[in-house]
């Protein structure tokens, strides 16, 4: 199959089940929202990759619901350090070998820090994206510790 992305390799290689869910991009709109709506999931159970870098200079990458925003103070404390923001656009995929909506928590460049949303643990599965745009990989909540070490916080902008 051409579609294998790095994240579908990695479940391939740990015998992990998964879905890959292929989604309509013609009309651009790959935002994490308008995926869910496509894909007719709720936007608490379909999750966006996030890339931040930390004052220290250490790359972090945080999985939210699309339904949610990354509360960049949460984030900080949740990583032990004293700041965090965005990685800028232009450094995306030099950093992670992933595009802007097509960016993957599985089969970065490098394995960083990555922490999921408390909200992980309300699901039995989870949908993210697949390593490109157009491709979404869902699998079992349960079965994402065999290929991806991460840890859980409270991520969320409350308001």
């Amino acid at each position: 199959m051409s579609d294998k992305t790095n994240a579908a390799r990695l479940c391939d290689n740990a015998g992990i089940e998964y879905a890959l869910i292929p989604y309509e991009t013609e009309d651009d709109n790959v935002d994490g929202k308008s995926v869910a709506k496509k894909l007719g999931l709720s936007e608490d159970e379909i999750f966006k990759t996030l890339v931040t870098i930390g004052k220290s200079g250490e790359i972090y990458v945080f999985v939210i619901p699309v339904s949610g925003e990354l509360d960049l103070k949460k984030a900080a404390k949740a990583s032990g350090e004293k700041s965090m923001h965005m990685l800028p656009l232009k450094e995306l995929l030099p950093v992670t070998g992933y595009v802007k909506g097509g960016c993957s928590p599985l089969g970065m460049k490098k394995n960083y820090p990555t922490i999921f949303d408390e909200t992980i643990i309300l699901l039995d599965r989870i949908t993210f994206n697949a390593g490109k745009v157009g491709l979404q990989l869902q699998l079992k909540v349960m079965d994402l510790p065999e290929i991806l070490d991460y840890n859980i916080a409270d991520l969320i902008k409350t308001s």
